[in-house]
Protein backbone atom coordinates (compact mmCIF):
# COMPACT_ATOMS: atom_id res chain seq x y z
CA UNK A 1 0.00 0.00 0.00
CA UNK A 2 0.69 3.53 -0.11
CA UNK A 3 0.78 6.01 2.57
CA UNK A 4 -0.58 9.42 2.31
CA UNK A 5 2.69 10.83 2.97
CA UNK A 6 3.70 8.84 -0.38
CA UNK A 7 1.19 10.44 -2.40
CA UNK A 8 2.12 14.37 -1.55
CA UNK A 9 5.71 13.14 -2.11
CA UNK A 10 4.39 11.94 -5.50
CA UNK A 11 2.04 14.91 -6.47
CA UNK A 12 4.57 17.56 -5.46
CA UNK A 13 6.89 15.73 -7.53
CA UNK A 14 3.98 15.00 -10.60
CA UNK A 15 3.94 19.28 -10.06
CA UNK A 16 7.22 20.08 -10.88
CA UNK A 17 8.35 20.32 -7.02
CA UNK A 18 12.25 19.00 -7.12
CA UNK A 19 13.80 20.63 -4.18
CA UNK A 20 12.66 20.80 -0.43
CA UNK A 21 14.46 22.43 2.32
CA UNK A 22 13.92 20.92 5.95
CA UNK A 23 14.22 21.28 9.43
CA UNK A 24 11.66 18.15 10.87
CA UNK A 25 11.01 16.84 13.79
CA UNK A 26 9.02 13.76 14.89
CA UNK A 27 5.51 14.12 13.49
CA UNK A 28 7.29 14.93 10.15
CA UNK A 29 9.25 11.26 10.25
CA UNK A 30 6.58 9.82 7.80
CA UNK A 31 6.66 12.91 5.19
CA UNK A 32 10.60 13.09 5.43
CA UNK A 33 10.94 9.09 4.52
CA UNK A 34 8.34 9.40 1.70
CA UNK A 35 10.13 12.56 0.45
CA UNK A 36 13.12 10.50 0.75
CA UNK A 37 11.90 7.44 -1.32
CA UNK A 38 10.77 10.07 -4.20
CA UNK A 39 13.75 10.42 -6.25
CA UNK A 40 12.58 13.50 -8.02
CA UNK A 41 12.74 15.52 -4.94
CA UNK A 42 16.37 16.67 -3.73
CA UNK A 43 16.18 17.29 0.14
CA UNK A 44 18.59 19.93 1.70
CA UNK A 45 19.05 20.05 6.16
CA UNK A 46 18.89 23.59 7.61
CA UNK A 47 19.47 23.65 10.84
CA UNK A 48 17.13 26.50 11.58
CA UNK A 49 13.46 27.18 10.31
CA UNK A 50 14.10 30.52 9.04
CA UNK A 51 17.18 29.52 6.64
CA UNK A 52 14.68 26.63 5.62
CA UNK A 53 12.29 29.38 4.44
CA UNK A 54 14.19 31.88 3.57
CA UNK A 55 16.21 29.02 0.94
CA UNK A 56 13.04 28.56 -0.59
CA UNK A 57 12.47 31.85 -1.27
CA UNK A 58 15.96 32.43 -3.09
CA UNK A 59 15.02 29.06 -4.80
CA UNK A 60 11.13 30.05 -5.87
CA UNK A 61 12.91 34.16 -7.17
CA UNK A 62 15.77 32.20 -9.31
CA UNK A 63 14.03 28.72 -10.50
CA UNK A 64 10.73 30.43 -11.27
CA UNK A 65 9.04 27.50 -9.50
CA UNK A 66 8.53 26.30 -6.27
CA UNK A 67 10.60 24.75 -3.76
CA UNK A 68 8.88 22.82 -0.79
CA UNK A 69 9.72 23.20 2.97
CA UNK A 70 9.06 21.11 5.99
CA UNK A 71 9.02 22.07 9.23
CA UNK A 72 7.40 20.65 12.75
CA UNK A 73 4.73 21.63 14.32
CA UNK A 74 3.57 25.24 15.27
CA UNK A 75 6.93 26.04 17.17
CA UNK A 76 8.63 25.12 14.08
CA UNK A 77 6.61 27.06 12.10
CA UNK A 78 6.73 30.00 13.98
CA UNK A 79 10.74 29.93 13.71
CA UNK A 80 10.39 29.69 10.29
CA UNK A 81 7.57 32.73 9.64
CA UNK A 82 10.08 35.88 9.66
CA UNK A 83 11.18 34.76 6.27
CA UNK A 84 8.05 32.93 5.14
CA UNK A 85 6.73 36.96 5.72
CA UNK A 86 9.16 38.10 3.42
CA UNK A 87 8.48 35.18 0.83
CA UNK A 88 4.97 36.40 0.63
CA UNK A 89 6.10 40.02 0.04
CA UNK A 90 8.28 39.13 -2.63
CA UNK A 91 5.55 37.02 -4.66
CA UNK A 92 7.88 33.75 -4.52
CA UNK A 93 5.90 30.68 -4.90
CA UNK A 94 6.25 27.82 -2.07
CA UNK A 95 4.36 25.18 -0.29
CA UNK A 96 5.18 25.11 3.27
CA UNK A 97 4.19 21.74 4.19
CA UNK A 98 3.94 21.71 8.70
CA UNK A 99 3.72 18.69 10.77
CA UNK A 100 0.50 18.40 12.73
CA UNK A 101 -0.08 15.72 15.41
CA UNK A 102 -2.46 13.18 15.03
CA UNK A 103 -6.16 14.15 14.60
CA UNK A 104 -6.50 11.66 17.63
CA UNK A 105 -4.08 13.12 19.85
CA UNK A 106 -5.05 16.73 19.58
CA UNK A 107 -7.69 17.02 22.00
CA UNK A 108 -5.18 15.91 24.42
CA UNK A 109 -3.29 19.12 24.76
CA UNK A 110 0.81 17.68 24.72
CA UNK A 111 3.41 20.51 24.78
CA UNK A 112 4.21 21.17 21.33
CA UNK A 113 0.35 21.26 20.49
CA UNK A 114 -0.42 25.20 18.94
CA UNK A 115 -3.12 26.91 16.91
CA UNK A 116 -0.89 26.40 13.15
CA UNK A 117 -3.75 27.22 11.45
CA UNK A 118 -3.86 30.42 12.82
CA UNK A 119 -0.17 31.00 12.83
CA UNK A 120 0.31 30.36 9.13
CA UNK A 121 -2.49 32.04 7.90
CA UNK A 122 -0.63 35.40 8.69
CA UNK A 123 2.20 34.83 6.78
CA UNK A 124 0.38 32.40 4.48
CA UNK A 125 -1.99 33.41 0.79
CA UNK A 126 -3.34 29.73 1.49
CA UNK A 127 -3.20 27.12 4.71
CA UNK A 128 -5.00 23.88 3.78
CA UNK A 129 -5.65 20.91 6.03
CA UNK A 130 -6.26 17.59 4.19
CA UNK A 131 -9.64 16.10 6.24
CA UNK A 132 -8.55 12.55 4.99
CA UNK A 133 -5.92 10.77 4.13
CA UNK A 134 -7.67 9.88 0.57
CA UNK A 135 -8.16 14.03 0.41
CA UNK A 136 -4.06 13.57 0.46
CA UNK A 137 -4.07 13.48 -3.61
CA UNK A 138 -6.78 16.53 -4.26
CA UNK A 139 -5.58 19.01 -1.56
CA UNK A 140 -1.81 18.89 -2.70
CA UNK A 141 -2.71 19.35 -6.55
CA UNK A 142 -5.25 22.10 -6.07
CA UNK A 143 -2.54 23.84 -3.54
CA UNK A 144 -0.16 23.47 -6.50
CA UNK A 145 -2.23 24.87 -8.67
CA UNK A 146 -3.32 28.11 -6.73
CA UNK A 147 0.51 29.30 -5.59
CA UNK A 148 0.57 28.90 -9.89
CA UNK A 149 -2.28 31.00 -10.44
CA UNK A 150 -2.91 35.06 -10.27
CA UNK A 151 -3.23 35.80 -6.66
CA UNK A 152 -1.65 33.19 -4.15
CA UNK A 153 1.99 32.52 -3.84
CA UNK A 154 2.68 30.98 -0.31
CA UNK A 155 0.99 27.96 0.53
CA UNK A 156 0.98 25.98 3.78
CA UNK A 157 -0.31 22.20 4.29
CA UNK A 158 -0.91 21.37 7.50
CA UNK A 159 -0.44 17.23 7.41
CA UNK A 160 -1.76 15.55 10.44
CA UNK A 161 0.53 12.84 11.13
CA UNK A 162 -1.73 9.95 11.10
CA UNK A 163 -3.00 10.88 7.00
CA UNK A 164 0.61 10.82 6.73
CA UNK A 165 1.09 7.13 7.74
CA UNK A 166 -2.54 5.89 6.85
CA UNK A 167 -2.60 3.96 3.67
CA UNK A 168 -4.48 5.04 0.79
CA UNK A 169 -4.77 4.23 -3.38
CA UNK A 170 -6.61 7.56 -3.67
CA UNK A 171 -4.21 10.11 -6.53
CA UNK A 172 -5.45 12.85 -8.59
CA UNK A 173 -4.65 14.69 -11.79
CA UNK A 174 -3.32 17.85 -11.95
CA UNK A 175 -5.58 21.34 -11.33
CA UNK A 176 -4.97 24.18 -14.19
CA UNK A 177 -4.02 26.98 -12.59
CA UNK A 178 -5.84 30.28 -13.33
CA UNK A 179 -4.17 32.67 -15.86
CA UNK A 180 -2.43 35.65 -15.14
CA UNK A 181 -4.41 38.84 -14.58
CA UNK A 182 -4.81 40.71 -17.61
CA UNK A 183 -4.05 44.48 -18.04
CA UNK A 184 -6.94 46.66 -17.73
CA UNK A 185 -7.44 47.93 -21.56
CA UNK A 186 -9.82 50.38 -20.94
CA UNK A 187 -6.95 52.33 -18.91
CA UNK A 188 -4.39 52.00 -22.13
CA UNK A 189 -5.82 55.68 -23.64
CA UNK A 190 -5.74 57.23 -20.25
CA UNK A 191 -2.22 56.12 -19.56
CA UNK A 192 -0.75 56.93 -22.54
CA UNK A 193 -1.91 59.86 -22.51
CA UNK A 194 -0.55 60.81 -18.91
CA UNK A 195 2.87 59.80 -19.80
CA UNK A 196 2.74 62.53 -22.70
CA UNK A 197 3.20 65.24 -19.98
CA UNK A 198 6.83 64.24 -19.58
CA UNK A 199 8.30 64.90 -15.79
CA UNK A 200 4.64 65.77 -14.85
CA UNK A 201 4.02 61.49 -14.74
CA UNK A 202 5.70 58.99 -13.59
CA UNK A 203 5.66 55.15 -14.99
CA UNK A 204 6.17 53.00 -11.55
CA UNK A 205 6.85 49.02 -12.17
CA UNK A 206 6.30 46.43 -9.88
CA UNK A 207 7.01 43.20 -10.46
CA UNK A 208 7.90 39.52 -8.54
CA UNK A 209 11.13 39.44 -11.26
CA UNK A 210 12.05 42.80 -13.53
CA UNK A 211 12.90 41.14 -16.66
CA UNK A 212 15.40 42.73 -19.28
CA UNK A 213 12.38 42.99 -21.82
CA UNK A 214 10.74 44.88 -18.76
CA UNK A 215 13.52 47.30 -18.38
CA UNK A 216 14.05 47.92 -21.98
CA UNK A 217 10.23 48.84 -22.82
CA UNK A 218 10.33 50.65 -19.54
CA UNK A 219 13.43 53.20 -20.81
CA UNK A 220 11.83 53.11 -23.93
CA UNK A 221 8.64 54.64 -22.68
CA UNK A 222 10.47 57.33 -20.37
CA UNK A 223 12.93 57.92 -23.53
CA UNK A 224 9.83 58.31 -26.37
CA UNK A 225 7.66 60.60 -23.54
CA UNK A 226 10.51 62.31 -20.85
CA UNK A 227 8.45 60.97 -17.93
CA UNK A 228 9.68 59.69 -14.41
CA UNK A 229 10.41 55.97 -14.61
CA UNK A 230 10.51 54.48 -10.80
CA UNK A 231 10.46 51.08 -9.72
CA UNK A 232 9.07 50.15 -6.21
CA UNK A 233 11.68 50.47 -3.62
CA UNK A 234 12.32 47.03 -3.45
CA UNK A 235 12.02 44.49 -5.92
CA UNK A 236 11.95 40.79 -5.72
CA UNK A 237 14.92 40.23 -8.76
CA UNK A 238 15.49 42.68 -11.21
CA UNK A 239 18.10 41.44 -14.41
CA UNK A 240 20.57 44.74 -14.46
CA UNK A 241 24.32 45.85 -15.57
CA UNK A 242 25.86 45.42 -18.81
CA UNK A 243 23.58 46.88 -21.89
CA UNK A 244 20.57 46.19 -19.86
CA UNK A 245 19.03 49.85 -19.00
CA UNK A 246 19.27 50.92 -14.93
CA UNK A 247 15.87 51.49 -13.78
CA UNK A 248 15.79 54.16 -10.83
CA UNK A 249 14.23 52.70 -7.69
CA UNK A 250 11.85 55.10 -5.89
CA UNK A 251 13.69 55.87 -2.99
CA UNK A 252 12.91 54.27 1.00
CA UNK A 253 12.75 56.83 3.12
CA UNK A 254 9.59 58.59 3.68
CA UNK A 255 11.34 62.34 2.43
CA UNK A 256 13.42 61.01 -0.30
CA UNK A 257 10.58 59.71 -1.73
CA UNK A 258 8.13 62.42 -1.35
CA UNK A 259 11.10 64.44 -2.91
CA UNK A 260 11.24 62.59 -5.53
CA UNK A 261 7.43 61.71 -6.47
CA UNK A 262 6.89 66.02 -5.96
CA UNK A 263 5.13 68.03 -8.80
CA UNK A 264 3.46 64.62 -10.43
CA UNK A 265 -0.12 65.19 -11.66
CA UNK A 266 -0.77 61.43 -12.99
CA UNK A 267 1.35 58.26 -12.29
CA UNK A 268 0.78 55.06 -14.22
CA UNK A 269 0.75 51.73 -11.91
CA UNK A 270 2.48 48.59 -14.25
CA UNK A 271 2.12 45.68 -11.55
CA UNK A 272 2.80 47.98 -8.56
CA UNK A 273 0.87 48.93 -5.83
CA UNK A 274 0.10 52.84 -4.59
CA UNK A 275 3.26 54.09 -2.83
CA UNK A 276 3.30 53.79 0.57
CA UNK A 277 5.77 54.84 3.48
CA UNK A 278 8.09 52.02 4.97
CA UNK A 279 6.77 53.29 8.42
CA UNK A 280 4.55 56.08 9.83
CA UNK A 281 6.40 59.08 10.71
CA UNK A 282 5.18 62.31 12.75
CA UNK A 283 4.01 65.41 10.55
CA UNK A 284 5.07 62.95 7.18
CA UNK A 285 2.41 61.31 4.98
CA UNK A 286 1.49 58.05 4.88
CA UNK A 287 0.85 57.63 1.11
CA UNK A 288 3.82 59.68 -0.94
CA UNK A 289 2.54 61.22 -3.85
CA UNK A 290 1.10 64.27 -4.21
CA UNK A 291 -2.62 64.01 -2.78
CA UNK A 292 -4.33 66.04 -6.28
CA UNK A 293 -2.48 63.26 -8.42
CA UNK A 294 -4.06 60.84 -10.79
CA UNK A 295 -3.42 56.84 -10.44
CA UNK A 296 -4.37 54.63 -13.10
CA UNK A 297 -4.19 51.25 -12.69
CA UNK A 298 -2.99 49.89 -15.43
CA UNK A 299 -2.03 46.34 -14.49
CA UNK A 300 -2.70 45.00 -11.04
CA UNK A 301 0.17 42.68 -9.37
CA UNK A 302 1.47 39.77 -10.72
CA UNK A 303 0.14 40.48 -13.95
CA UNK A 304 1.73 40.11 -16.78
CA UNK A 305 3.87 42.66 -16.92
CA UNK A 306 5.73 42.58 -19.66
CA UNK A 307 2.42 42.20 -22.05
CA UNK A 308 1.29 45.76 -20.60
CA UNK A 309 4.41 47.49 -21.08
CA UNK A 310 4.66 46.12 -24.10
CA UNK A 311 1.03 47.58 -25.22
CA UNK A 312 2.19 50.89 -23.91
CA UNK A 313 5.22 51.39 -25.94
CA UNK A 314 3.04 50.46 -28.61
CA UNK A 315 0.61 52.81 -27.93
CA UNK A 316 3.15 55.51 -27.50
CA UNK A 317 5.22 54.61 -30.65
CA UNK A 318 8.09 54.00 -28.34
CA UNK A 319 10.60 51.37 -29.10
CA UNK A 320 13.58 50.53 -27.12
CA UNK A 321 17.25 51.69 -28.08
CA UNK A 322 20.59 50.98 -26.75
CA UNK A 323 21.34 52.54 -23.19
CA UNK A 324 24.62 53.40 -22.65
CA UNK A 325 26.67 51.71 -19.43
CA UNK A 326 27.13 54.37 -16.64
CA UNK A 327 30.02 52.60 -16.33
CA UNK A 328 32.31 51.92 -12.27
CA UNK A 329 33.40 55.45 -10.63
CA UNK A 330 36.89 55.35 -9.94
CA UNK A 331 38.21 55.61 -6.60
CA UNK A 332 41.25 55.02 -3.91
CA UNK A 333 41.65 51.34 -3.38
CA UNK A 334 43.72 51.92 -0.25
CA UNK A 335 40.38 53.68 0.77
CA UNK A 336 38.54 52.41 4.03
CA UNK A 337 35.23 50.51 2.94
CA UNK A 338 32.24 53.20 3.23
CA UNK A 339 29.05 53.37 1.84
CA UNK A 340 30.56 54.88 -0.80
CA UNK A 341 33.51 52.80 -1.51
CA UNK A 342 31.77 49.57 -1.00
CA UNK A 343 29.54 50.13 -4.37
CA UNK A 344 32.66 50.74 -6.59
CA UNK A 345 34.39 47.39 -4.73
CA UNK A 346 31.44 45.18 -5.26
CA UNK A 347 30.80 46.51 -8.75
CA UNK A 348 34.46 46.20 -10.04
CA UNK A 349 34.24 43.03 -8.69
CA UNK A 350 31.08 41.48 -10.01
CA UNK A 351 31.54 38.58 -12.78
CA UNK A 352 29.26 38.00 -15.64
CA UNK A 353 25.80 36.01 -14.69
CA UNK A 354 26.52 36.70 -10.72
CA UNK A 355 23.08 36.93 -8.42
CA UNK A 356 23.32 39.56 -5.66
CA UNK A 357 21.72 39.11 -2.91
CA UNK A 358 21.67 42.78 -1.22
CA UNK A 359 20.39 43.16 2.82
CA UNK A 360 23.29 46.24 2.81
CA UNK A 361 20.40 48.36 4.45
CA UNK A 362 22.04 51.49 5.68
CA UNK A 363 25.61 50.80 3.55
CA UNK A 364 23.97 49.57 -0.02
CA UNK A 365 22.47 53.20 -1.43
CA UNK A 366 25.60 53.64 -3.13
CA UNK A 367 26.24 50.02 -4.43
CA UNK A 368 22.46 49.33 -6.14
CA UNK A 369 23.45 52.48 -8.72
CA UNK A 370 27.27 51.50 -9.19
CA UNK A 371 26.41 48.18 -10.01
CA UNK A 372 24.02 49.17 -12.55
CA UNK A 373 27.62 49.30 -14.55
CA UNK A 374 28.70 46.18 -13.54
CA UNK A 375 28.86 43.08 -15.62
CA UNK A 376 24.90 41.74 -16.22
CA UNK A 377 23.88 40.04 -13.44
CA UNK A 378 20.38 39.47 -11.14
CA UNK A 379 19.95 41.92 -7.76
CA UNK A 380 17.53 40.37 -5.27
CA UNK A 381 16.14 42.77 -2.80
CA UNK A 382 14.07 42.20 0.59
CA UNK A 383 10.50 43.12 0.36
CA UNK A 384 8.89 41.96 3.03
CA UNK A 385 11.46 43.85 5.14
CA UNK A 386 12.03 40.85 8.08
CA UNK A 387 15.85 41.32 8.56
CA UNK A 388 17.71 38.03 8.64
CA UNK A 389 16.58 37.00 4.95
CA UNK A 390 19.98 37.23 3.08
CA UNK A 391 22.22 34.47 3.72
CA UNK A 392 19.02 31.80 3.38
CA UNK A 393 17.86 33.68 0.05
CA UNK A 394 21.54 32.59 -0.97
CA UNK A 395 21.66 29.28 -0.07
CA UNK A 396 18.16 29.06 -2.29
CA UNK A 397 19.58 31.12 -5.16
CA UNK A 398 22.69 29.36 -5.56
CA UNK A 399 20.93 25.71 -5.48
CA UNK A 400 18.62 26.91 -8.31
CA UNK A 401 21.58 28.32 -10.75
CA UNK A 402 24.59 26.04 -9.23
CA UNK A 403 26.26 27.25 -12.48
CA UNK A 404 26.16 31.14 -11.16
CA UNK A 405 27.92 32.30 -8.80
CA UNK A 406 26.14 33.81 -6.01
CA UNK A 407 27.27 37.39 -3.87
CA UNK A 408 25.34 37.94 -0.39
CA UNK A 409 25.88 41.24 1.22
CA UNK A 410 24.34 41.80 4.55
CA UNK A 411 24.62 43.90 7.46
CA UNK A 412 26.54 42.46 10.90
CA UNK A 413 22.78 42.45 12.32
CA UNK A 414 20.95 40.80 9.89
CA UNK A 415 23.15 38.27 9.33
CA UNK A 416 23.21 37.20 12.95
CA UNK A 417 19.50 36.41 12.82
CA UNK A 418 20.12 33.76 10.38
CA UNK A 419 23.81 32.62 10.56
CA UNK A 420 23.07 28.82 10.19
CA UNK A 421 22.84 29.48 6.80
CA UNK A 422 26.81 29.25 6.56
CA UNK A 423 26.39 25.69 7.47
CA UNK A 424 23.80 24.86 4.68
CA UNK A 425 26.54 26.33 2.25
CA UNK A 426 29.37 25.03 3.55
CA UNK A 427 27.08 21.09 3.44
CA UNK A 428 26.14 21.68 0.12
CA UNK A 429 29.33 23.20 -1.48
CA UNK A 430 27.49 26.32 -2.54
CA UNK A 431 29.21 29.12 -4.92
CA UNK A 432 27.94 31.35 -2.47
CA UNK A 433 30.35 34.58 -1.20
CA UNK A 434 29.10 36.56 1.92
CA UNK A 435 30.19 39.97 2.59
CA UNK A 436 29.73 40.87 6.18
CA UNK A 437 29.45 44.73 6.40
CA UNK A 438 30.71 44.98 9.98
CA UNK A 439 29.88 48.48 11.65
CA UNK A 440 29.27 46.45 14.96
CA UNK A 441 25.59 47.89 14.95
CA UNK A 442 21.91 48.32 14.43
CA UNK A 443 22.79 51.46 12.68
CA UNK A 444 19.61 51.63 10.95
CA UNK A 445 17.77 52.25 14.16
CA UNK A 446 20.02 54.77 15.11
CA UNK A 447 19.09 56.39 11.96
CA UNK A 448 15.48 55.64 12.51
CA UNK A 449 15.16 56.75 16.19
CA UNK A 450 15.91 60.76 15.32
CA UNK A 451 13.92 60.57 12.09
CA UNK A 452 10.80 59.04 14.14
CA UNK A 453 10.77 61.81 16.43
CA UNK A 454 11.92 59.97 19.16
CA UNK A 455 15.37 61.56 20.02
CA UNK A 456 18.35 60.52 19.30
CA UNK A 457 20.32 57.34 21.32
CA UNK A 458 21.50 58.24 25.22
CA UNK A 459 23.10 55.92 27.66
CA UNK A 460 20.57 53.76 27.93
CA UNK A 461 19.18 52.96 24.77
CA UNK A 462 22.42 52.72 22.78
CA UNK A 463 23.72 49.76 24.14
CA UNK A 464 20.46 47.85 22.29
CA UNK A 465 21.71 49.38 19.13
CA UNK A 466 25.46 48.26 19.20
CA UNK A 467 27.30 44.87 18.48
CA UNK A 468 30.58 46.02 20.41
CA UNK A 469 30.65 44.35 23.76
CA UNK A 470 31.52 41.56 22.45
CA UNK A 471 32.03 42.53 18.80
CA UNK A 472 31.18 38.91 17.20
CA UNK A 473 34.04 37.75 14.79
CA UNK A 474 32.96 36.81 11.55
CA UNK A 475 35.60 34.90 10.44
CA UNK A 476 35.85 32.42 13.48
CA UNK A 477 31.98 31.96 12.94
CA UNK A 478 32.13 31.06 9.44
CA UNK A 479 34.83 28.70 9.94
CA UNK A 480 32.80 27.25 12.87
CA UNK A 481 30.58 26.41 10.23
CA UNK A 482 32.69 24.95 7.59
CA UNK A 483 33.20 28.18 5.52
CA UNK A 484 36.35 29.59 5.05
CA UNK A 485 36.94 33.41 6.25
CA UNK A 486 38.79 36.82 5.85
CA UNK A 487 39.02 40.04 7.11
CA UNK A 488 39.59 43.23 4.45
CA UNK A 489 39.29 46.88 5.80
CA UNK A 490 40.39 48.67 2.36
CA UNK A 491 37.89 49.28 -0.71
CA UNK A 492 40.63 47.50 -2.85
CA UNK A 493 41.51 44.55 -0.73
CA UNK A 494 37.57 43.79 -0.37
CA UNK A 495 37.18 44.02 -4.32
CA UNK A 496 40.03 41.57 -4.72
CA UNK A 497 38.56 39.35 -1.98
CA UNK A 498 35.44 39.22 -3.74
CA UNK A 499 36.91 38.42 -7.18
CA UNK A 500 39.16 35.58 -5.30
CA UNK A 501 36.24 34.25 -3.74
CA UNK A 502 33.82 34.35 -6.75
CA UNK A 503 36.37 32.79 -8.73
CA UNK A 504 36.84 29.85 -6.42
CA UNK A 505 34.51 26.87 -5.82
CA UNK A 506 32.49 26.82 -2.22
CA UNK A 507 31.35 29.23 -0.24
CA UNK A 508 33.52 31.94 1.28
CA UNK A 509 32.86 34.40 3.84
CA UNK A 510 34.77 38.30 3.97
CA UNK A 511 34.49 40.51 7.14
CA UNK A 512 34.28 44.24 5.60
CA UNK A 513 35.44 46.52 8.73
CA UNK A 514 34.02 49.43 8.64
Amino acid sequence: MTTGADILARTLADQGVDTCFANPGTTEMHLLSALGRESRIALHLCLFEGVATGAADGFARMAERPAAVLLHLGPGLANGMANLHNARKAASPLVNIVGEHATYHLDHDAPLTADIAGMARTVSDLVVTPTSVDAMADATAATMAAIAGPDQRVATMIVPNDLAWQDTERTAKPHAPLPARPMNPTALPRAAAALQKGDAAALMIGAPYITEKIARLAHAIGAATGCRVFTEPTVARMARGGDIPALRRQPFHVDFATEALSGLADAVLVGAKTPVAFFAYPNRPSLLLPTDATIIDLAPPLADIEAALQALADALGATPVEAANPGISSGDPTAAITAETLGRAVASALPEGAIVVDESITNGLHMFAECAGAARHDWLNNRGGSIGYSMPVAVGAAIACPDRPVLCVTGDGSAAYTLQALWSMARARLNVTVVILANRSYRILANEMSKIGAGSPTDATLPLMSLEDPAPDWVKLAEGHGVAGCRVSEAGALSRAIADAMATPGPRLIEATM
